[in-house]
């Protein structure tokens, strides 16, 4: 494991809101406080901008929460971010995923999946591999994808890259489940 380029913030750091809210999220998913929040809320008024678009995507976006946390395991898997890996497979689960599916999203080849879900995994890696879908993706997706949710479902790739780039580039650690006596955000 790294060290963290830009340790998480106290609530001195981010500020009461962002600290509270984080420590609710923490409470919500089973962990301490998460770090994303902690890290992205030491710039504030980006982190609340970023927050609701983010949140606009997943949960309140178009996509059903299950196909929408398969395309975030299979962005966090390309691009190699273990801290999305970390919350999205227990996201996952929550979100109807079983662990087999959870797993089998994680490996490099595609194979075993069929329907919306191979054609939501064949998107995220074409979109990956060439920031573009190709005729013949595109079309599929089309048949089965109004284009409010079509435009959804690009922004949630781009964005899930954008977000692995910059936990990774700032070390950001996963998430530690929270201890019995609950965490707490220091000051």
């Amino acid at each position: 494991m790294s060290t963290p380029r830009i340790e998480p913030g106290t609530r001195r750091d981010v500020g009461l809101l962002v600290a509270g809210f984080a420590r609710l999220a923490g409470r919500v998913t089973g962990t301490e406080p998460p770090a994303v929040f902690l890290t992205l809320g030491r710039q504030r008024r980006l982190f609340w901008g970023w927050l609701h678009f983010a949140g606009t995507l997943m949960p309140g976006g178009r996509l059903p929460r299950r196909e929408a946390e398969l395309v975030i395991l299979r962005v966090a898997t390309r691009c190699g971010s273990e801290y999305e890996l970390t919350q999205h497979r227990r996201l996952g689960r929550r979100a109807g995923l079983s662990a087999e599916e959870v797993e089998r999203a994680q490996q490099p080849e595609l194979s075993g999946w069929s329907g919306p879900d191979d054609l939501l995994l064949r998107a995220v890696d074409e979109l990956h591999e060439t920031r573009d879908l190709g005729d013949e993706v595109w079309a599929d997706l089309r048949a089965s994808y109004d284009e409010a949710t079509l435009v959804e479902l690009v922004m949630l790739v781009g964005h899930y890259e954008m977000l692995a780039t910059t936990l990774g580039t700032l070390r950001v650690q996963p998430d530690r489940p929270r201890s019995r006596a609950g965490s707490r955000v220091g000051s």
